[in-house]
């Protein structure tokens, strides 16, 4: 009977395994091509986001809608704005120095809007009382871990409240950390073109728009920090505001240094293109210092997945076949 039977490895049927992972696989694929045939021009929205600055900037004010159909969709936006500030002011958690910083941190993201400050506060109100209330009840009313001690229920509980309270600033902590990295890279280059513009006789702010422009594709978050920039120095009526926008809007040394510099070369006239190719050079210096540290910890870091993941597979794709026939012989 057991000749009908296909190989087995540890009483689990090959084919079956097959089958199942050929089935995955078709599936990655077709996610695949489904993400390969759908993506999206990523300058479209910060071309839109932009223009929208520039004409705030060219209005002098920040929250007028010249047409009928965007007057009403921000009146709507306002008034969900509004009810959620009020329920914020009503528990005493909206402070203005609370407010700003949270502005600053959605800046610092990538997101201009500053109506969804009010909603990170918000969210810090709701989600423990959503998620580590609902913990609460199913675990001490509904009995969702009778097998648990009251101390392990007590600190998922007390965990579920801490990681909902956290998670709105969790997440734009990392949305800013994924665009610093993205900066940082593409900031060397920035600076040659800076300096090739400036030694080419632009001006400041013609110079921040022509790099911009060339590094859309390759570093489109720099490029769009340097756009802003650019329209922020041809509106702007002191442009050392430009300047400290930019270095609010990306917190590292990195882009201190070089909006030092800018409002040096402003004040006093100092040479721009010598200053910045310095920067340039310390800045690339910097990252292959930083990609040499990740390649001398690589060895180290690849341990743990070796062992765990890639030795198994071998002794798998080796043994497999020898233990398949130890298996049949000794089933007949």
């Amino acid at each position: 009977m057991n000749n009908n039977l296909g190989p087995t490895i540890m009483g689990v049927d090959v084919a079956l395994v097959g089958t199942t992972l050929a089935g995955v696989a078709t599936l990655a694929i077709m996610v695949a091509i489904y993400a390969a045939t759908t993506v999206r021009d990523p300058m479209a929205k910060r071309v839109k986001m932009l223009n929208d600055r520039r004409d705030e900037l060219r209005a002098g004010i920040t929250k007028v809608a010249t047409a009928t159909g965007r007057r009403a969709k921000l009146v709507r936006k306002n008034q969900h704005t509004d009810w959620i500030k009020a329920v914020l002011e009503r528990f005493q958690m909206l402070q203005g120095e609370q407010l700003r910083a949270a502005q600053i941190k959605l800046m610092q993201a990538g997101i201009r809007s500053k109506d969804l400050a009010v909603a990170v506060i918000f969210g810090r109100l709701v989600l423990p009382i959503v998620i580590g209330g609902g913990m609460a009840i199913g675990v001490y009313v509904l009995d969702w871990f009778p097998l648990w001690s009251p101390l392990k229920q007590f600190m998922l509980v007390a965990g579920s409240l801490i990681v909902a309270y956290k998670a709105p600033d969790i997440y734009v902590q990392n949305k800013v950390q994924k665009r610093s990295d993205a900066i940082r890279k593409g900031l060397p280059d920035g600076l040659d073109l800076l300096v090739i513009c400036a030694e080419a006789g632009l001006t400041v702010d013609a110079a921040f728009g022509r790099v911009a422009r060339e590094l859309g594709k390759a570093y489109p978050e720099l490029a769009d920090e340097f756009a802003l920039t650019s329209i922020e120095l041809s509106f702007l009526t002191e442009r050392r505001q430009a300047f400290e926008n930019l270095s609010m809007r990306v917190n590292f040394d990195s882009i201190r240094g070089v909006v030092s510099t800018m409002i040096q070369t402003e004040k006093y006239g100092t040479p721009l293109a010598s200053s910045l190719r310095v920067l340039s050079a310390e800045f690339r210096n910097e990252r292959m210092m930083r990609a040499e540290e990740k390649a001398a910890r690589l060895p180290a870091i690849m341990t743990v997945p070796l062992i765990l993941f890639i030795l198994p597979v071998l002794f798998i794709v080796i043994l497999g076949p020898a233990a398949c026939s130890i298996s049949d012989a000794f089933g007949m």
